[in-house]
């Protein structure tokens, strides 16, 4: 793909860079390298190949979601500084 100053600042205002019109050339050069690798990585034959989320396969190390224990309400708000019909009790913050 051919690229142009003209792509390298689009995308560098995306970026919210600033480059020097040298630094623009060099870039228009890196970012036609980058694209042509990844032009190469859409070649590769991956008929038969398996779609994987991770390199080595994992397992999901996360217990199950079971509840355990209920507690006391009146024990949980025993040293809330204020509490109104079971709750937290918080000062009014919106008029």
């Amino acid at each position: 793909m051919k690229l142009t100053v003209d792509d390298v600042k689009y995308v560098a205002n995306l970026a919210r860079l600033k480059f020097g019109a040298e630094e623009e050339g060099r870039f228009v050069s890196d970012m036609e390298d980058i694209i042509g690798f990844a032009d190469m990585l859409g070649e590769v034959d991956t008929e038969g190949v398996d779609p994987t989320f991770h390199a080595i396969n994992l397992q999901n190390v996360l217990r199950e979601d079971v509840v355990t224990n209920l507690y006391d309400r009146e024990a949980l708000l025993q040293n809330a500084p204020g509490k109104m019909n079971g709750c937290f009790e918080v000062p009014k913050v919106v008029e």
